[in-house]
């Protein structure tokens, strides 16, 4: 067997590891938290995900451009190079029954039930540098560590 096609399926194999191993992670994550959010329900302390100026000025900016007024959408799914990653999506008015709304100055955040054990505490916050424009999560305490460009993370555990 050629030495490329060794090492081609040594990387598709650790590949598919990788993709296993954050899989279990994350339903690890879900169950702890799930068992966790039980254990304190009773507790009316709910830790909001912040808006930092830049990102109040610039949903301020895309409501005068567009005709509908939008909301900032956030949610965590698996994958990016950290285990999980972010995705904000501007989306209309409507919500969900499981959406957690945040508001400051106007402006509106909103994040699933699922998405908010992942950021809760975090503040989102708007770029724009010659690389890309964006929002990101600038602060996460219930992230471990992340990539630089701030689109992936892994979790606490």
């Amino acid at each position: 067997m050629s030495r490329s096609l060794v090492k081609r399926g040594f990387v598709q194999y650790m590949s598919a590891a990788r993709i296993r191993e954050n899989h279990m992670m994350r339903l690890n994550y879900i169950s702890s938290v799930s068992a966790l959010k039980e254990a304190s329900s009773s507790s009316s302390c709910v830790e909001a995900v912040h808006l930092s100026e830049n990102c109040i000025r610039r949903m301020k900016e895309l409501e005068c451009s567009e005709p509908e007024k939008k909301l900032l959408r956030l949610a965590v799914e698996t994958g990016g190079c950290s285990g999980f990653q972010y995705l904000f999506q501007l989306v209309d008015h409507t919500t969900n029954p499981d959406d957690r709304v945040f508001e400051n100055k106007g402006v509106k955040l909103v994040v699933d039930n699922v998405s908010y054990d992942f950021v809760k505490g975090a503040t989102i916050d708007y770029v724009d540098q010659l690389i890309r424009s964006a929002f990101v999560v600038a602060e996460n305490p219930a992230a471990l560590s992340g990539c630089s460009c701030k689109s992936s993370f892994m979790v606490k555990l």
